[in-house]
């Protein structure tokens, strides 16, 4: 495959998934997710944030690395497909009982009440289908098939939405008012219908497909996954910790985590789009790092990364700087309660997506490259780092400390990733790229700045800044309309 080719591949699957999550993920967190939040309140919002940040963190055990082994096995190795399905289908359904086994636990030692354990059931359930979805789209990752991951990554939201805006509409001009728990079961539904679709689709180009238990193949998947387990195991922890802690640390707990939640959510959608860049980026640097050619590949892998980074930290900057500009009038448009503590805690925790951002990229490269080793010492400093600082200001600061906290981890995570990832691969910006990155982070703030003395409306002000970024992005070569569009169009 040629350098224009791989690259071609990446920026045409990153493309159809970008698309597609841009036109629905939008509408699913600022239509629905925001609607349910105004619509149950804060407090009521938080104690199912805090419930399903749980069930997020523990839900490695359903999955132990197994997907993203799988998506860098089956990119190398497409042949394995048939093979693999239905014995790694058959270890998932036992690592349910484990999850659930330790889920419950952990709820019980922190004095769940038989309501919370109900909610803790149900986001169980949707946990194993969302992590069985997963796993699923790994293989059409692995055989770069993505313009149908694009369709599978958007059609549970989709359906979420019908869901949910149907009983939002219906809460809205009813008697009955709308209940958090509509919102678990809206998922249920949703999942459970695209794992059916997404299993029926692969196993119409692998075969019939029955479970089947080996007992050697079950040990050495599980023994090969396990650094990519306590990998996830410990990123979930430091990125899902927070409203747990407040919950636990502080007298209103429920209502800080909910505050939280609010400035959280707009983070979450905001990092989607470096998860969807990473999601045809691992394929794609697992078969770069696994050529023969080192000279071929380390030219095509440092100019993939290169296309990632400006992509990614152009987005991420403008993004960051332009939203907490206007931190306080965003808040105030979106939710109806605790706007000025949820500003907030949004202009410190927005500038999360930066890091993220990096991690995304050279995380994505080290765990292709099979370096999992120094990731999850990373990981275990960032979780440290997180737990420490969190400890230590939420008592004082309440949720805007956990945000402190959280830019700090992620920070420590990205910069270290990115000199390791740059060690091993012999990779080193040119001082001309670096000053030109510089110049661009200036002038962000700049535009910014000067857009703000102008006294113009908030999304006025937004959208100058915006435009006045990208300019300074095209102008000072970070971003190449032309070249994309090149590569958009190449085929392998």
């Amino acid at each position: 495959m040629a350098n224009s080719g791989i690259q071609g591949k990446f920026f045409s699957g990153l493309f159809w998934v970008l698309l597609l999550n841009l036109l629905v993920k939008p509408l699913w967190i600022f239509g629905i997710e925001v609607g349910v939040q105004n619509a149950v309140g804060a407090a009521s919002y938080g104690f199912y944030f805090s419930i399903f940040n749980l069930a997020v963190i523990f839900n490695i055990l359903l999955d132990l690395g197994i997907t993203n082994y799988n998506t860098r096995n089956i990119a190398r190795h497409p042949q394995l497909l048939g093979k693999h399905l239905s014995h790694i289908l058959s270890i998932k359904v036992l690592l349910l009982f484990v999850y659930v086994v330790a889920t419950f636990t952990i709820g019980a030692l922190l004095g769940y009440d038989s309501h919370q354990f109900y909610i803790l059931a149900f986001l169980c359930f949707n946990q194993f289908l969302n992590s069985l979805l997963l796993y699923l789209r790994s293989n059409y990752e692995g055989l770069l098939l993505f313009k149908w991951d694009s369709v599978l990554s958007v059609m549970d939201r989709v359906l979420m939405i019908v869901i949910c805006g149907a009983l939002l509409f219906y809460s809205s001009h009813g008697a009955v008012p709308f209940a958090i728990e509509w919102f678990v079961y809206a998922q249920t539904v949703a999942y459970l219908v695209t794992v059916v679709f997404a299993f029926v689709v692969l196993v119409r180009r692998v075969g019939v497909c029955r479970l089947r238990w080996h007992r050697p193949f079950a040990l050495l998947m599980l023994r090969r996954s396990a650094p990519f387990a306590l990998l996830v195991l410990l990123m979930a922890s430091y990125n899902r910790l927070d409203p747990i802690l407040l919950s636990l640390l502080l007298p209103d707990g429920d209502t800080a985590a909910g505050v939280y939640a609010s400035a959280f959510r707009l983070l979450d959608a905001l990092t989607m789009i470096a998860y969807l860049v990473s999601v045809p980026l691992l394929p794609v640097y697992a078969r770069l790092t696994h050529r023969y050619e080192p000279v071929v590949a380390g030219k095509e892998l440092g100019d993939v990364t290169r296309l990632s980074f400006s992509l990614l930290q152009v987005f991420a900057v403008a993004v960051a700087v332009g939203l907490a500009f206007v931190a306080s009038p965003l808040m105030q448009l979106l939710y109806v309660d605790h706007t000025a503590e949820s500003a907030d805690v949004f202009a410190v925790v927005v500038f999360c997506i930066i890091p993220i951002s990096l991690t995304y990229i050279f995380g994505t490269l080290l765990t292709a490259g099979g370096h999992l080793r120094q990731l999850n010492i990373l990981a275990s400093v960032a979780l440290t780092i997180n737990v420490g600082a969190n400890v230590l200001l939420i008592p004082r600061y309440g949720a805007v400390g956990s945000a402190w906290a959280s830019l700090a981890a992620q920070s420590f995570m990205a910069v270290a990733q990115m000199i390791v990832a740059m060690r091993i691969y012999s990779m080193c910006p040119s001082a001309s790229y670096v000053l030109r990155f510089v110049l661009f982070i200036v002038a962000v703030v700049g535009s910014n700045m000067a857009c703000a003395s102008l006294a113009l409306p908030w999304l006025w002000q937004l959208a100058f800044a915006a435009v006045l970024s990208l300019l300074a992005a095209v102008l000072l070569r970070l971003i190449d309309f032309r070249a994309m569009l090149s590569l958009l169009t190449k085929r392998c």
